[in-house]
């Protein structure tokens, strides 16, 4: 029987994190080292390499996925290896995993088979702190929030028109609409409130954006918390906490370092969701593996109708970077449920509804070619692929002159992408015309109803009467000129997950907008996503376990 990937972590040989971190050229000096295996590393770090030229920066997407995901961090973490054992000097920058997916269906994100990310029970679980260092802070906005109303309430804070949330990183749908200060007045002023998981807390976007310690700060006082009796914005910075909260974030926003299973440096730091945030880790992490490496792969949360488009239009955006070329993540399975196959008979053989969901694999292509980028076609094989269908898929890929790749790093790591990294070696010292998908000068509608239709092959954008209300006072106030980041289901073009494909002529619906002034986007979100998310009837929770020694089963 096959090793589980946390049995393949558990025996793998880990270098001393001060081995991984000269490999990377980081002094020791600036190390914040956490055990044996893990560090954060100084802001110095890219301060002091500023003067060096940028490495080339890989991008890994992926078509719509199914519900188990289709293995982008696999890939991103294999595809890497390669360029280390092809004599490169190369990179990982990846998100941090959340614990919600990890205790819920998902699971972690630090790669999987021989192409992970150790410690990768560390990793999946608290890792150096950041998930609760970003939960503290957010929290603490709420906690002074709502001190302030008790004590007076000087700032005349609407109690109707509160839009700050509480946070926890965990997958709880209880929490999504409460009741705080119930019981006598010295339990506060009672209010509904609710949660959001921590990974789509504001917080999180302004780390993963923010440029700097001070950056965060102004950042973090901007958060737009509610709205004054009269209609007068209240922002954070009224609440005069913003130095206590940048220092809550003081350590949460240097970049983790950890390595492969083959040794080579990671840099893991910030995770936003890319169904309910703008998916991609830190602009800091990124920036430093580009300044350290010849060649930078990240990677950005699921399919390129939601992750990439995010990574380009927001993150590049703000940070300045330019992708070299992209990878597209496609796989047998997901395909056939594309092709109309139930998530339940994807392991039998289906050559026709393999071709059928190609059609998936082709739009999320089409919106790649939307912003002037090289592509290669990574196809993530399963061992339950058969000869047959890997074979259609290639020659599919082959009739459409689509670049691509058989990737085998789950079960080779480095050596199952070799031919990956040699194309892409190729693709990334081609000149690119990479460009942003809208302008942040179009209005809202405008840059919405471009995203829809480019990227997930809609016909219309409808809005509810509440997101039109909120449509017309965001842009009483200004705050329409920035990136748009929506947020809907991950496992479908459409606001639907139930349909698959690549549908034509469908309406997406905007029912809410949420501003992020401290981001620096609007987020629009469709259909019934959340961003609470639930538990599933069986979690993964249910399946762990450990023992006396402290050995861990069930983790994945």
């Amino acid at each position: 029987m096959a090793k589980t990937d946390l049995q393949i972590a558990q025996e793998a040989t880990l270098l001393p994190i001060q081995e991984i971190a000269l490999k990377a050229g980081i002094s020791v000096d600036d190390l914040e080292v956490y055990g044996k295996d893990k560090a954060k590393i100084s802001l110095d770090v890219l301060k002091n390499n500023q003067d060096k030229k940028d490495g080339k920066l890989i991008l890994v997407t992926a078509i719509n996925p199914t519900k188990a995901g289709e293995g982008k961090s696999t890939t991103t973490v294999g595809l890497n290896d390669a360029f280390c054992q092809l004599g490169k000097k190369a990179m990982v920058a990846l998100r941090e995993p959340s614990l919600g997916p990890v205790f819920g269906l998902k699971g972690g994100a630090a790669g999987g088979g021989y192409a992970q990310v150790v410690p990768m029970e560390d990793i999946n679980l608290h890792f150096t702190g950041d998930m609760h260092a970003i939960t503290t802070c957010n929290n603490l906005i709420s906690a002074c929030l709502d001190n302030h109303i008790h004590q007076g309430n000087a700032l005349d804070i609407d109690l109707h028109n509160i839009v700050f949330k509480r946070v926890i990183d965990m997958n709880d749908r209880n929490l999504r609409d409460i009741t705080v200060g119930q019981g006598s007045k010295f339990n506060g002023v009672e209010r509904k409130d609710g949660f959001n998981i921590t990974v789509a807390s504001e917080v999180m976007a302004i780390l993963c954006l923010a440029s700097s310690l001070e950056d965060l700060k102004e950042r973090l006082s901007k958060i737009l918390i509610g709205y004054s009796t009269i209609g007068t914005p209240i922002y954070v910075r009224d609440l005069d906490i913003s130095g206590a909260l940048a220092m809550v974030m003081k350590d949460a926003i240097k970049p983790n370092l950890v390595q492969t299973l083959e040794n080579n440096p990671v840099l893991i730091h910030g995770g936003p969701f890319a169904n309910i945030a703008h998916g991609c880790n830190s602009v800091l992490a990124t920036k430093t593996c580009l300044k350290l490496a010849d060649y930078v792969i990240t990677e950005a949360g699921f399919g390129a109708d939601l992750g990439a488009e995010k990574f380009l239009d927001i993150k590049c955006r703000f940070a300045g970077l330019h992708p070299n070329a992209v990878v597209i993540v496609a796989t047998v399975r997901a395909l056939k449920q594309h092709g109309g196959v139930a998530y339940e008979e994807l392991t039998n053989e289906n050559v026709e509804a393999l071709l059928d969901g190609c059609a998936n694999l082709a739009k999320h292509i089409e919106t790649i070619q939307s912003f002037n980028l090289p592509y290669v076609v990574a196809i993530n094989e399963f061992s339950s692929d058969t000869k047959e269908e890997v074979e259609a898929l290639s020659a599919w890929c082959k009739e459409h002159n689509h670049p691509m790749s058989l990737s085998q790093v789950w079960e080779k790591g480095g050596a199952g992408a070799l031919d990956l990294a040699s194309q892409l070696l190729t693709l990334v010292e081609e000149e690119n015309e990479f460009a942003y998908l809208y302008e942040v000068e179009d209005s809202v509608e405008e840059k919405i109803l471009k995203i829809a239709q480019t990227c997930y092959g809609a016909k219309d954008v409808a809005y509810t009467p509440e997101a039109q209300e909120q449509l017309a006072n965001l842009t009483k106030h200004g705050w329409d000129k920035m990136p748009i980041c929506m947020a809907k289901v991950p496992t479908s073009l459409t606001d639907d997950a139930k349909i698959f494909g690549a549908p034509k002529g469908f309406t997406i619906t905007i029912k809410e907008f949420r501003v992020s002034i401290g981001a620096g986007f609007v987020v629009a979100l469709t259909g019934s996503v959340m961003t609470m998310p639930g538990l599933p009837k069986t979690p993964a929770a249910n399946k762990m376990d450990i023992d006396e020694a402290g050995n861990i089963t069930g983790l994945f």
